[in-house]
This record gives C-alpha cells, structure tokens and sequence, in this order.
C-alpha cells in the first residue's frame, strides 16, 4: 500500500497499572504488532521494516504479535518471517492468529510452522507463564475460527495472580468479562481505517445509519455488510476501553485494505506495567508520537 493512502506509522506508549503485579515485574515492557496482511499489497517493505525498528528500538522484554499475518493465500509467510525474525526482545515472541490465518485450507498449519520456524510461539487456547509462575499469558484462538474456546484455560489460572490475554477479535472482551483479565491485547478492526476527527471510524456510523434500512435490503449495500462482517462493537475499534471490570487495549494494526487510512495510522504499541498499588499512576495512560520523532 503506498505512503499516501497507508500514513505515517505512529507509536503508542502506555502504562497500565496491574493489581498485584509483582514488584520485580514492575515496568516489564511489551510491544505489540498486529494485522500485517503481508500479500504484497497491503502492506509495504517500508513501512514493515519502520515498524520492527519501532519494535526494537523500545527494547521490549516481550514482544506480542496479534494476528492477520497474511490475507487469503499462506504463501507469502515464508517471506514476512524472514523479515520478523530480526525483531529483538529479551524473553520471547508471542503470537495468536487472526480470522484471515484460518481463511485459505491449511494456512493455519502453515502460518504456525512459519512463525514457529523463527522461534515465535504460537497460542492456542493456552496459557503460558514466560514471566513467571506469578503473571500469565493466555493466547485464544481467534473468535471465528470454531475452536475460540476461554473457559477450559482461564478455569485452569490462580485467580489471584494478573493475566494478559491477546484476542485477535476485539468482540472476545465481551464473552471474557466471565473472568478476571487485566489487560487484553487485539487488533482485527485496523481502527476502522477511516476515521472521522471527533466522531469516530466511518464504518461504526454507517452501520448506526444501516440500521434504518431494511435488513433484507441492507446485506446488498457492500458497505453496510462489510461493517457488520468486521466487528459488533465498532465503539471498541481502536485504543483503550474498559469492558467491565477487564481493560481492553485494540491496536490500529500495519496493514492496509483500498481505499486507505484517514485519520488512522499504521500503528506500534509500547506497553509498560506497574503495579497498581505502588504507581503514582490512577488509571491507565497513553501517549504517542510519529515513528521518527525520536
């Protein structure tokens, strides 16, 4: 996708304060890349290459990789892991997969042998512990695929201790406020691409619109479909949202699908944890600055 109708990559840094994260925990910082629909189109080498330097450059204890990897065909895999294999983190990468890694027959097979191949883990309905036994990570298979399945892992978690969960679908949150989960991690929703300042994405206001068109006549209109394909809860499309009792973080996402971003960029999320009840810091807080701002 060109510059023009991608935008300029921006990075997000937040705090989160997490109850009962242990001490030696305490600033433990994570990045988070997603929907890369790595095809030759919808995403450039460029823009690819600033992102994993984004990456990198925060020196991230862990790296979280939420989905989207390809678009249809698996193929094209093979050449985005060579490139993902040069991002850089001190204890390891972490991956689930999106609704496109399930599209083409075997591109799940072939996307977790690819991401396995250059030592990224993929989860599935599991959770892990790369921190310790006292923070989990808990990755879900993706909410379309058949096989989301929460309960048989979370039951499985101390629920005294904090867990992170990375939920491609951010329309997950709603099925897990079931259970305690301090931070979840999705992408999916690119942020809605096209984004109104002050009112939000397009899609979530044409779809509010569609609603006063017959439904019989409503799935014809591609727009209004393609809105009710994506996503149910458009106001969680991009950012932070507390659902519940549970956070909710959705990132923006690398790749792109026609006609473009507008008000919506190509985004890399630097994530920093404190503990809840020694940090200064209330509720949680962003910030961000264009890639290059140094």
């Amino acid at each position: 996708m060109h510059r023009l109708l991608t935008g300029k990559l921006r990075i997000e840094y937040l705090t989160i304060p997490i109850a009962n994260l242990p001490a030696n925990l305490s600033g433990t910082k994570i990045v988070q890349l997603t929907d890369f629909h790595y095809d030759g189109v919808r995403l450039s080498e460029w823009l690819l290459e600033e992102a994993i330097a984004a990456a990198n450059e925060a020196e991230p204890d862990l790296i979280f990789l939420t989905g989207d990897f390809i678009t249809y065909d698996p193929a094209p895999i093979y050449g985005l892991v060579q490139r993902l294999k040069n991002l850089q983190s001190r204890v390891g990468i972490y991956a689930v997969l999106g609704n496109h890694d399930h599209y083409w027959p075997e591109a799940k097979r072939e996307v977790t042998k690819a991401l396995n191949s250059v030592g990224i883990r993929v989860l599935y309905n599991e959770a892990i512990y790369p921190l310790g036994s006292e923070l989990a990570l808990v990755g879900l298979a993706d909410f379309w695929s058949g096989d989301f399945a929460p309960k048989p892992v979370m039951v499985l978690i101390n629920p005294a201790i904090p867990r992170i969960v990375l939920s491609h679908n951010p329309d997950t949150a709603e099925k897990l406020q079931n259970w305690r989960i301090d931070l979840q991690l999705s992408g999916h929703t690119h942020g809605g691409q096209i984004v109104i300042p002050g009112i939000g994405p397009l899609y979530a206001w044409v779809r509010k619109i569609g609603y006063l068109i017959p439904k019989r006549i409503r799935k014809f209109i591609p727009l209004l479909s393609a809105c009710d394909r994506v996503v149910t809860h458009w106001e969680w499309a991009s950012g932070l949202h507390q659902v519940g009792s549970n956070l909710l973080y959705v990132n923006r996402g690398l790749g792109t699908y026609a006609p473009g971003r507008l008000f919506c960029p190509p985004e890399v999320t630097v994530i920093t944890l404190v503990c809840q009840e020694d940090s200064a810091v209330e509720t949680a807080s962003i910030q961000t600055k264009p890639a290059d701002a140094g």
